[in-house]
């Protein structure tokens, strides 16, 4: 059906180069000295019969001036034009010939070389994600980003775009993109966790404060939302409440519908907390278990570590880097950071001894 569909627009393509070489062409009559001589000739019987009318030429005199204007149109041949030559018509069907035969030889072995017919077709929708030009996304970010500027209250707009910003990893924009929905959209349950989430992304993977108060309230609108239950989870464990940790693990594995995809990561986690082996587990897919964003907060943690040690910084910013080591259970790197906590901070004895309650808590160690 290709080459059917090919030769049919080699041939359209053919028509339409030989059909002005084919079709009979008429020069325009300034262009002929012959039929502008038999244009004047014309124009000077017509005068003379006007003349004659408004009795300005007597009759004997328009007889003669007459016979002398249609004895010269006559001898101008206009009245009967020649015919092309015979050499003329063969020129135009060489050429003709010539285009018909040329475009189709030409056109062919170059879609060949060039058009590569032999590779299949791929469409649109098989297309991996990863096809599509990082230019292409912060192009797209770019233009939601001016509307936003351009109308700050539209809150569709910010809904859309704030888990845009959690996929390129722009945790603190995702956060502020949410609160914006929230506040223009109204309270949902599943929003208002996702946003708590992005507070977390956004400490390295710790669950501050203001990200357990959105937990909270997601659950108020939505009890038994299990991101947010999750993540309160995971707060109590870095806390160090390790028997609440377990028992809201283990209600959330119990209260999960049989095909939630992120029950088995949940399993793991409550095994390594209570010491077992854990279990043979499928690959999350939720956006609330944190092993299916492991690369996500390791980078975050990664950035804050190298900011702390080259510039240091407060202890609630340590606190939060040995956290995140903890979640990330990294045991060894917790206590270097607490360490190198200590030394950082060793000429302010409040903030040390805050280091000192958050090791006891975490189970890093003594004080010293």
């Amino acid at each position: 059906m290709l080459w059917f569909t090919m030769a049919g627009m080699a041939a359209f393509a053919a028509l339409a180069a030989i059909w002005p070489v084919l079709r009979p062409s008429r020069p325009p009559a300034d262009a002929d000295p012959a039929a502008s001589e038999a244009a004047f000739y014309k124009a000077q019987l017509d005068e003379i019969q006007r003349d004659v009318e408004r009795g300005l030429l007597p009759q004997s005199e328009a007889t003669s001036a007459r016979a002398e204007a249609a004895r010269r149109l006559i001898s101008t041949g206009a009245e009967s034009p020649k015919p092309a030559s015979p050499s003329r018509n063969r020129l135009r069907l060489a050429v003709a010939a010539l285009v018909a035969v040329g475009v189709p030889v030409i056109a062919l072995p170059l879609y060949v070389y060039l058009g590569r017919p032999q590779l299949p077709d791929e469409p649109l929708a098989s297309r991996a994600p990863a096809s599509l030009a990082s230019s292409d996304i912060e192009a797209a970010v770019a233009g939601v980003e001016a509307h936003l500027i351009a109308k700050p209250e539209d809150g569709k707009g910010w809904a859309v775009i704030a888990p845009v910003y959690m996929r390129l990893e722009r945790y603190e924009d995702a956060a502020r993109a949410y609160s914006e929905a929230l506040r223009l959209l109204g309270e949902d349950g599943a929003r208002r966790a996702a946003y708590g989430e992005a507070l977390v992304a956004a400490a390295g993977g710790v669950v501050i404060d203001t990200a357990r108060e959105a937990f909270a309230k997601a659950l108020d609108e939505e009890p038994g939302q299990p991101q947010a239950r999750f993540y309160l989870a995971l707060a109590a464990e870095q806390d160090g409440r390790k028997a609440d940790a377990i028992r809201d693990y283990e209600a959330l594995v119990a209260d999960a519908p049989p095909d939630a995809q992120w029950v088995e990561a949940v399993k793991a986690r409550l095994a390594s907390l209570k010491g077992e082996s854990p279990p043979q587990a499928a690959p999350a897919a939720s956006a609330a278990v944190p092993e299916a964003q492991k690369a996500m907060i390791e980078s975050m943690v990664s950035r804050l570590a190298n900011r702390l040690a080259s510039s240091g910084g407060s202890v609630d910013e340590w606190a939060r880097l040995i956290r995140a080591y903890t979640v990330l259970h990294e045991a060894d790197k917790a206590k270097a950071a607490l360490a190198d906590a200590r030394k950082a901070l060793a000429p302010d004895p409040n903030a040390v001894a805050s280091l000192d309650a958050l090791a006891h808590d975490l189970g890093l160690g003594d004080a010293n």
